[in-house]
C-alpha cells in the first residue's frame, strides 16, 4: 500500500472529508483549547502538545458551517501545512475521525465548481469509495497567505497544560 494514495478520512456534518496521510502528524482526542483574544473566528486558540504550542483552526467555521457542541468523537488532527514561509504545524477540529483509506488516481475526480460548502480552491478532488463521495482537501491551500501570517504570529506560549498523545 503506497502512502501517496493514502488518506485520513474525517467527518464535518454529514460530509466525509479526507487529507493526505503525508500531511498528518497525529490525531488527538479533543483537549481544551486556550482561546486567544482578537483572532479570526476560525482560529479557536492553541493547545500545548508536548511543550509545543499548536494553533487550532475550526474547519466548520472556515467552511461556513454552523458550530456544534464538542462530543466524545470530536478530534484534533495535527497537520503539517506547507506555506511560502516554510512548514506550519496546525491542529484542525473534526467532528470525528474515521479511518485511513487508499484511493487510486482513477478513483479521484476533479473538484466540482458548484454544490459544495467548501471553496473549490481548498479541494484537491472528489474520491469515491464504497459508493460514497469523499471530499479530498488540499490542506496547503486551506489558509490564505494573510491567514498564515496571522497564525504564525499567534502567541503559542498561551497554551496551558501539555497534551500527551500517541501518533496516529
Amino acid at each position: 500500500m503506497g502512502n501517496n494514495n493514502q488518506y485520513l478520512t474525517f467527518r464535518l456534518e454529514a460530509e466525509q472529508y479526507a487529507v493526505s496521510v503525508y500531511s498528518v502528524r497525529e490525531v488527538l482526542e479533543y483537549v481544551p483549547i486556550t482561546r486567544l483574544p482578537q483572532t479570526a473566528a476560525y482560529l479557536k486558540g492553541v493547545i500545548n502538545l508536548r511543550g509545543m504550542g499548536i494553533p487550532v483552526i475550526d474547519l466548520r467555521t472556515k467552511f461556513g458551517m454552523p458550530e456544534v457542541p464538542i462530543t466524545k468523537d470530536t478530534s484534533i488532527i495535527v497537520l503539517d501545512i506547507k506555506t511560502r514561509e516554510g512548514l506550519l504545524i496546525i491542529g484542525a477540529l473534526a467532528d470525528s475521525v474515521q479511518e485511513v483509506i487508499e484511493l487510486e488516481a482513477s478513483e479521484i475526480e476533479p473538484a466540482p465548481r458548484f454544490g459544495n460548502n467548501v471553496a473549490v480552491e481548498y479541494i484537491q478532488g472528489i474520491g469515491k469509495k464504497d459508493g460514497k463521495f469523499i471530499i479530498i482537501l488540499n490542506m496547503d491551500k486551506i489558509l490564505s497567505t494573510d491567514e498564515v501570517i496571522d497564525i504564525s504570529q499567534v502567541d503559542t506560549h498561551a497554551a496551558q497544560e501539555p497534551v500527551t498523545a500517541s501518533s496516529a
